[in-house]
């Protein structure tokens, strides 16, 4: 299989995630380095280094048949010539079920090849919940400070 040229990192990006909405193996490792040192990092999960390591957790993810849906949010990129670095908030909507899940942080890293943009690295990890405050307590007389 030919992989396919991606001329920016915004754009391997998005064939990722499609890849990923699509549960398409292939796709997927068409956005993938052909490298040994390429890494990803599952929610709740174990390191996972080199290419066919990584190709194999996505078969395992894909395999279970989730149709899953990304929004990404508070996308921040750090990008230089040769590298560029993706922090988003994934928020993902799985078919079937009531409950919206927890929104996911994930960083994507991408690596400028003879080939074009391909990803090296892939982090996720679920967002801390947001804590809500409780009102403070009305005071029942005043204050006062010395």
């Amino acid at each position: 299989m030919k992989k396919a040229l991606f001329p920016s990192p915004q754009d391997a990006e998005s064939a990722f995630y499609e890849a990923f909405t699509k549960a398409d193996l292939e796709a997927m490792m068409a956005v993938w380095a052909d490298d040994d040192d390429v890494y990803c990092v599952h929610p709740n999960g174990a390191r996972i280094t080199g290419v066919e390591s990584v190709r194999e957790s996505w078969r395992q993810i894909f395999t279970g048949g989730q149709t899953l849906r990304f929004q990404l949010r508070e996308q921040q990129y750090v990008q230089g010539m040769m590298l560029s670095v993706h922090s988003v908030y994934e928020h993902i909507t799985v078919a079937g079920e009531t409950r919206p899940r927890g929104p996911v942080i994930a960083t994507n890293v991408y690596l400028r090849t003879e080939r074009g943009w391909r990803m090296v690295a892939h982090h996720a990890s679920p967002a801390p919940a947001v804590a809500t405050a409780e009102p403070e307590p009305r005071p029942t007389a005043p204050k006062t400070l010395h």
